[in-house]
């Protein structure tokens, strides 16, 4: 692959995600992405031509954007996150929703849809009869949309964190994948969300998930994201992000918007404002 054609579609990913995921020197990692793609649409190893299709052809330029897309995930990654999950924002909410008795959870940027089922497995175990939740999973990549909304995996990919326990209660054999059971699958709605664009439709949220992926945006689409981002979060909801990941180094009119709150091993953000969402939780 030439440096022109690196440059090239390095410019467009950026341009359809708003994301930074390589740098000249992972340009072997682009290429070994794209041969297969490049073998199927008939350029063999020509992938200086494929590229150059890329930018005429939608159909193949979203294919291309779905391959280069980083889609690191596991079954409770990190685990502290949904031990906070479980020990803090669980109880909690359960009291101030006793109302409604209904939950709206956001995995965003949701990959694979490990955590999204994660978190889904977590409330089939600690919900109290009576209650219903949602889960929105999103992410760029329609491929990664359409894996969610399947819900199987591959012995390798159940491998990575799950419990013995919950492969037994959660996942049927389907030939070599592993398919989660409806009841969890009835709880999750897969859709593609673009985070560089505005969040039509989705609502409002008791718990917003956007974990590792503001790392790959630059700084004024990390403060525009945390911004509109707010806007969809319940007063006395939960922002968890990536473990590395912090609200402190924004802008005032971004930090502000923000408080952090220690939950046994994460800092939990939540909304500087007390007053609930205009649309109620569920809109």
């Amino acid at each position: 692959m030439s440096a022109t054609s690196f440059q090239l579609i390095s410019t467009l990913v950026r341009r359809e995600t708003a994301m930074v995921y390589y740098d000249e020197a992972k340009d072997y990692l682009v290429e070994a992405r794209l041969l297969p793609l490049a073998a199927a649409a008939g350029f063999g190893n020509d992938v200086d031509a494929y590229i150059k299709r890329v930018t005429v052809d939608p159909v193949e330029r979203r294919r291309a954007v779905d391959a280069l897309t980083i889609n690191e995930t596991s079954w409770y990654r990190d685990l502290s996150p949904y031990q906070a999950f479980t020990e803090h924002m669980l109880p909690r909410l359960l009291e101030t929703r006793a109302a409604s008795r209904h939950l709206r959870i956001w995995s965003a940027a949701c990959s694979s849809g490990q955590e999204a089922y994660s978190i889904a497995m977590l409330l089939d175990q600690h919900l109290p009869a009576g209650w219903t939740a949602e889960i929105l999973a999103t992410d760029v990549s329609e491929a990664m949309v359409a894996r969610v909304a399947t819900g199987r995996y591959s012995q390798v990919e159940m491998n990575r964190g799950l419990p013995a326990t919950s492969l037994v209660k959660y996942f049927t054999r389907v030939g070599s994948e592993w398919e989660v059971v409806p009841q969890l699958r009835q709880m999750v709605r897969a859709r593609s969300l673009n985070l560089a664009e505005p969040f039509l439709g989705v609502g409002g949220f008791d718990v917003i998930l956007l974990r590792n992926v503001l790392i790959y945006f630059e700084a004024s689409m990390k403060y525009d994201i945390l911004r509109r981002i707010h806007h969809h979060l319940d007063h006395d909801g939960y922002l968890l992000l990536g473990s590395t990941e912090t609200t402190l180094d924004m802008p005032a009119h971004v930090a502000d918007l923000w408080r952090t709150e220690p939950l046994g091993r994460v800092q939990a953000h939540r909304s500087t404002s007390s007053t609930p969402l205009a649309s109620p939780i569920g809109a």
